[in-house]
């Protein structure tokens, strides 16, 4: 009976872990650390997070950072989903659906000064104001 019931536990286990959510995560602001450049991350509006085809989560602290770890890592994050934050919200969307905007006034913890949106008019509001230009 107790061979019943640890295998019934064990099979829990798999399924509550096959349902887990496989998309970004939250930042924990202050605790978590950019996998590039090792730096605490404290600005979750330019945080960005990439997930490996295996399910392997990185977060960066830059956009900047993100970029450099895939040129450096091209191997493992190849055919990975990469999210920026939006940064009105903060919430994470996926970078290919992003706009990006770049220079002016922004000023981004590890300089890629790098600002993403999910809504493009946003975007152009924000580079006008900011002095920066559309790079997607």
């Amino acid at each position: 009976m107790k061979l019943f019931g640890r295998l019934l536990l064990a099979s829990s286990m798999i399924v509550l872990a096959a349902c887990s959510k496989t998309g970004p995560q939250e930042i924990a602001v202050g605790k978590d650390q950019c996998d590039n450049c090792k730096m605490t991350i404290t600005e979750p509006k330019y945080a960005t997070e990439l997930i490996t085809k295996k399910g392997r989560l990185y977060k960066f602290d830059d956009i900047a950072c993100m970029k450099d770890y895939e040129n450096s890592n091209a191997e493992t994050t190849g055919n990975a989903t990469t999210y920026v934050a939006d940064f009105p919200t903060g919430q994470f969307i996926e970078s290919s659906t992003a706009t990006l905007i770049k220079g002016g006034e922004i000023k981004s913890p590890m300089g890629g000064n790098t600002q993403a949106f999910k809504n493009k008019s946003d975007a152009d509001k924000a580079a006008s104001d900011l002095g920066a230009t559309i790079s997607q």
